[in-house]
């Protein structure tokens, strides 16, 4: 399938470690450039009251429905159904600014699974987008639809924006190949099967970097067909997933499920925005990867971002059992060093795959991100050291 020209200039592997690749050139996107213009120049907070179109979704499928073991990952929640989550004039702020030419000029990469990515944006040129994500609302709704407290993984990975863009000749055309198919299918009764539906991929089989994602929609799909999200059941049956509309989001437990996007075709734009998320609490397990980030980030704010919050985790679970430990003593208990040895190889661990993770900027292959299988072992699960542990993990699961 043909698409419109983008066109990049593909950045020398030194530059890649802090620069991005050139701005593309696409129409169409924003057909109205002077009123987005003023709209940006707007400065309007993000208000959950008035851009929040919350619809819970008709069904959430568990990862025991798809043949996972309800342990698997960090929730027993595998995939929503589509749902409204942003108002019309909420996606369009977004579009405002991620479309913006500060956006595009200095976020915009390009790998071997997509022409046109814009990342690491927020909140610098993007505070409307960072705020909506960042919003105690927001984060309570993507919570409860995935069973576990949330937060976003860190700040380079909100708003991820995957851009796709075809001439108006090149939409018109599908969408009259799709209907010749459709009443081709309806004359020979199925038999033929459906071409529209070849299972086409935007994205090669993969897992994702991170627990969760939220894979929201900020494109017309009025004349999509197809943009559908299929899943791999670990016996190989595949299991589709409709695509969202405008405004509509998917929350997915993307790092244990293979899957991938089927092609959208009849539409001139697809553009869709991807978040990840990670568990709130430093006591619950947290096996994110740089695999599929490294080849298309600034590695040093990638870097800076992933080492802080990792470190960050650390501290509080050192706090908390170091607290533990000074109480036993002065109780008069006996050492638990079975216990303060279990602690600190999980620490080690925790430790090993953060360092394994950053790898060193020169061995990084620029616009790499290559597809990538469920670890076969899961980070140990750190034990809550005490009682103010235990109900911390306790908070982190949504009601």
């Amino acid at each position: 399938m043909a698409t419109a020209a983008v066109a990049f200039h593909a950045p020398t592997p030194a530059a890649a470690t802090t620069t991005t690749a050139a701005a593309p050139t696409f129409k169409p996107i924003i057909k109205d450039a002077a009123a987005a213009t003023k709209r940006k120049l707007q400065t309007e907070d993000f208000d959950p009251n008035q851009h929040l179109a919350y619809k819970q979704p008709e069904s959430i499928l568990m990862m025991e429905d798809i043949g996972y073991s309800k342990d698997t990952g960090v929730s027993p929640v595998a995939v929503s159904q589509p749902f409204k989550l942003f108002s019309d004039e909420c996606v369009q702020k977004f579009r405002d600014e991620v479309l913006g030419e500060e956006a595009l000029k200095n976020c915009t990469y390009k790998s071997n699974l997509a022409a046109c990515q814009v990342r690491g944006y927020a909140p610098k040129y993007a505070p409307f987008i960072y705020d909506a994500w960042q919003s105690p609302e927001t984060l309570s709704i993507i919570s409860k639809i995935a069973g576990i407290d949330l937060v976003p993984v860190m700040n380079f990975e909100i708003g991820h924006v995957n851009i796709s863009v075809k001439s108006q000749e090149q939409a018109s055309d599908e969408r009259a190949v799709v209907e010749r198919e459709r009443q081709s299918y309806a004359e020979d009764e199925g038999i033929a099967g459906c071409p529209w539906e070849d299972d086409k991929p935007v994205v090669g089989w993969h897992n994702d970097s991170y627990p969760f994602v939220c894979v929201t929609m900020l494109s017309d799909c009025t004349d999509m067909v197809g943009g559908e999200t299929a899943l791999r059941k670990p016996d190989g049956e595949i299991l589709k997933v409709r695509g969202p509309q405008m405004g509509c989001a998917v929350v997915m437990q993307g790092r244990y499920i293979t899957h991938q996007a089927l092609r959208a075709l009849g539409a001139q734009e697809r553009i869709t925005m991807v978040t990840s998320f990670r568990p709130r609490s430093p006591f619950l397990p947290d096996d994110s990867v740089l695999t599929t980030t490294r080849g298309i980030s600034d590695l040093s704010q990638l870097y800076y971002e992933f080492s802080r919050y990792r470190l960050e985790m650390l501290e509080e679970r050192i706090r908390v059992q170091l607290k533990q430990i000074r109480e036993a003593h002065a109780a008069g208990k006996k050492t638990d060093t079975k216990g303060i040895k279990r602690f600190l190889e999980e620490q080690e661990g925790f430790l090993r795959h953060t360092n394994r993770e950053m790898v060193p900027e020169e061995a990084v292959v620029v616009g790499e991100a290559p597809e990538m299988d469920i670890p076969d072992e899961k980070l140990l699960s750190p034990t809550p050291p005490d009682e103010e542990g235990q109900k911390a993990a306790k908070r982190a699961k949504v009601e």
